[in-house]
C-alpha cells in the first residue's frame, strides 16, 4: 500500500519501523517540527524525524495540518491510507478523507477509556490493572473512531511510564500488518465504542508534586507514572534549604508516622496510609541516580519530613 506515517515521539518509531519491513511503499513521513534542546539550544529532530531520515525517506515537518498548503500538499500524494501514532496534531476532516482508505490510528489505551494526550501515564497513576493498544480509523472527533484491532495488556506492579509505553510501541507496531491486511482486501470489521468514556488530559507541571498525605498505593502509582517525565517531585531539608528531587522509582513498604516523614534509613517515607520505599530518585540539576547512591552524598535520616 501507498502510506504516509504520521507520528514523532519514540513510541512511534517501532511502528515505523513495521511498516516499512512489512513491504509498503511510505512515501512520507509527517512529524512535529524540529525543537531546540540541550545547553546551544540546537535545533534537533523528532525521533521519528531522525529515524526516517537514516531509512532515506521524506520528511515533513508542517508547524500546523490545519494550514491549506499543508493540506494541499498531503493531498497530492495519492495515498491508500495514513498511519498515525502520536503525532500530536489535530487532522481535519479534509486530511482524514484524503487517502483512498482513509486514516488510521494506534492508540496505547482501551478505548474508550483514556482518550486524549497522556493515556499511558494516566493509567498507572489511576492504579489500572490493564491497559491495551488500538488501532482505529479515525474521525473528527477526539479518539472516538471505531475500533479495527486491538490487544488486551496488563500493567505490572514496577511497570513506570517508560517501561510499559516502550511494551505497548511493540505490541502496538506488531497490529499494522495485520490491521492494513485487512483493510486492504475490505475485510476489515471496525467495532463502535461502547461505554463511558474517560479523558487522559495532559499531565501539568502543578500536579507533578507529591502529596504524601494520599495513601501509599496512590503515591506509588503517582511516581511511576510520571516517570521519567516530568517526575513526581518533593522537597527534601538541607543545610542550604529546601532541595527538589524527582522520584523515578517507588514500591509500596511497611511503616507509618505522620505523613511525609522519612521512618528509616533507606528512605522510606509515610504516607496518609500505608508508605512507599523510593528507588530511583534525581536531585535539581543531577543525574539519575538509586537512592542507595544518593543518600552516601546528601543525609535524610529517619525523622526528616519531605515536602
Amino acid at each position: 500500500m501507498r502510506l504516509a506515517f504520521m507520528g514523532t515521539p519514540d513510541f512511534a518509531v517501532p511502528s515505523l519501523a513495521e511498516l516499512i519491513a512489512s513491504g509498503h511503499d511510505v512515501v512520507a513521513v509527517y512529524s512535529q517540527p524540529p525543537k531546540p534542546k540541550g545547553r546551544g539550544q540546537k535545533l534537533t529532530p523528532s525521533p521519528v524525524h531522525a529515524f526516517a531520515e537514516t531509512m532515506g525517506l521524506p520528511v515533513f515537518t508542517p508547524a500546523s495540518m490545519k494550514a491549506s498548503e499543508a493540506i494541499e500538499v498531503f493531498g497530492s500524494l495519492d495515498l491508500d491510507a495514513a498511519c498515525v501514532v502520536a503525532y500530536g496534531q489535530i487532522l481535519k476532516p479534509s486530511v482524514l478523507e484524503a487517502p483512498r482508505l482513509g486514516c488510521f490510528n494506534l492508540h496505547g489505551s482501551l478505548l474508550p477509556r483514556w482518550r486524549g494526550a497522556a493515556p499511558i501515564q494516566r493509567a498507572i497513576m489511576a492504579g489500572d490493572r490493564q491497559t491495551g493498544v488500538q488501532i482505529m480509523r479515525m474521525s473528527e472527533g477526539l479518539d472516538e473512531g471505531p475500533i479495527l484491532l486491538g490487544e488486551v495488556m496488563g500493567i505490572r506492579p514496577d511497570d513506570t511510564a517508560a517501561s510499559l509505553s516502550d511494551r505497548m510501541a511493540h505490541t502496538g507496531a506488531a497490529l499494522w500488518p495485520r490491521a492494513l491486511a485487512a483493510i486492504e482486501r475490505g475485510g476489515a470489521t471496525p467495532t463502535e465504542q461502547t461505554g463511558e468514556p474517560t479523558y487522559a488530559r495532559k499531565i501539568t507541571p502543578a500536579e507533578a508534586r507529591i502529596d504524601w498525605s494520599r495513601p501509599a498505593a496512590e503515591v506509588d502509582a503517582h511516581i511511576r507514572g510520571l516517570s521519567p517525565f516530568p517526575g513526581a517531585w518533593f522537597e527534601a531539608p538541607s543545610a542550604e534549604g529546601p532541595v527538589r528531587i524527582k522520584a523515578l522509582l517507588s514500591m509500596l513498604a511497611d511503616g507509618s508516622a505522620t505523613s511525609g516523614t522519612v521512618i528509616d534509613d533507606r528512605l522510606t517515607v509515610a504516607c496518609g496510609s500505608g508508605a512507599v520505599r523510593l528507588l530511583r530518585v534525581q536531585r535539581e540539576g543531577r543525574a539519575a541516580q538509586s537512592t542507595d547512591d544518593m543518600l552516601r552524598g546528601f543525609s535524610l535520616p529517619a525523622g526528616a519530613v519531605l515536602g
